[in-house]
């Protein structure tokens, strides 16, 4: 499945919770989508839990 169509059906899902639920439905969906996004990714190997707590490196 391409990327346009799991956007698509994601901006479906938050259109009708917000919707039929409203604002607090709409952002609840969003942040479970968001935890879904990195959850996803880690799982396939894109992200390493060491990205999260790791210091970024700074030149000066």
């Amino acid at each position: 499945m391409s990327r346009a169509v799991v956007g698509m059906i994601a901006g479906m899902a938050l259109g009708f919770a917000g919707y039929f639920g409203g604002f607090g439905a709409f952002v609840l969906v969003a942040a479970l989508g968001a935890v879904g996004f990195v959850v996803g990714r880690f799982l396939e190997g894109d992200l390493e839990v060491g990205d999260f707590f790791r210091a970024r490196d700074r030149r000066r």
